[in-house]
């Protein structure tokens, strides 16, 4: 990408909602429709041109999981800053209004999956949490915090579910709680899809965890508070944890399969707190 300033274009794409379009490619064309010039913009979503001729441009934008977006550019001896480009994202879902939400657990879930005897899955759930969702003006700056209480696995197997709270996985009495904290959000290829980085604690180890979060839409309850969905999943390797236990079976086969798999369908509700009825 040029870096050149004085008689060139310059302009920032930017979604709806505020957040840059990294390597989004703007593209100038003359009044007979020429192609003029092509540049990328920056992972900030920054582009700058080369100079131009004085006159009248037409300038496109495109990036991949966007419509396209089209204006008008006059530009001088000094170039033309054409300010904030606006990008709709393909099925034009926006992100919900700035503020505190809160967690609402009774209608959310926290799946964890895990291969048995490397036939099948066992899939379990944690049946107490909650936390909060930030969501901020600028929106790569919203945050999320949640807590779920370890002791709280539901394979919907007695026997199971007391293994998984003893030390040799979840050690409850010890660890009883499994938090995580977003250190900082990323914008992905596709309609409202995002990547939260964060740190996730668990077993009283603290390791770094991403997520793939698809963001489900906004609308109004029966209580009328207004509440956002989410989905994520994120795959995590029990070692990493120092989740050791590996009774292995016949052939060589784990008993318990190396990696977990985390599904998360999250509703959240605007607010400090859950309403009285929720």
């Amino acid at each position: 990408m040029s870096t050149t300033g004085t008689g060139g274009l310059r302009a920032r794409v930017r979604t709806k909602d505020g957040w840059a379009v990294p390597h989004a490619a703007l593209t100038v064309t003359d009044m007979t429709g020429q192609q003029v010039l092509r540049e990328t913009a920056s992972e900030e979503g920054v582009v700058r041109t080369d100079p131009l001729a004085p006159g009248t441009y037409t300038v496109i934008v495109t990036a991949i999981g966007y419509s396209p977006a089209a204006s008008t550019a006059l530009v001088t001896a000094s170039g033309a800053d054409l300010g904030s480009l606006t990008l709709a994202r393909a099925g034009g879902v926006d992100l919900p209004p700035p503020g505190p939400w809160t967690i609402d657990p009774a209608h959310s879930a926290v799946r964890a999956v895990a291969q048995h005897l490397g036939l099948t899955s066992v899939h379990g759930r944690f049946m107490e949490f909650g936390g909060r969702i930030e969501i901020a003006e600028n929106p790569p700056a919203s945050s999320v915090e949640a807590v779920i209480e370890a002791a709280s696995i539901d394979t919907g197997n007695r026997m199971r579910d007391g293994h998984l709270r003893s030390p040799d996985f979840l050690d409850v009495d010890v660890h009883p709680k499994i938090t995580y904290r977003s250190t900082g959000i990323t914008p992905a290829v596709g309609e409202a899809r995002w990547t939260v980085h964060g740190e996730l604690a668990l077993h009283g180890v603290v390791r770094s965890v991403d997520l793939d979060l698809s963001y489900l839409g906004t609308g109004p309850d029966p209580w009328g508070g207004m509440r956002i969905s989410f989905r994520g999943t994120t795959e995590l390797r029990r070692e990493d944890f120092a989740m050791n236990y590996n009774q292995v079976v016949q052939a060589g086969i784990a008993a318990v399969g190396t990696t977990l798999r985390v599904e998360l369908d999250i509703q959240a509700v605007q607010g400090e707190q859950l309403p009285p009825a929720a």
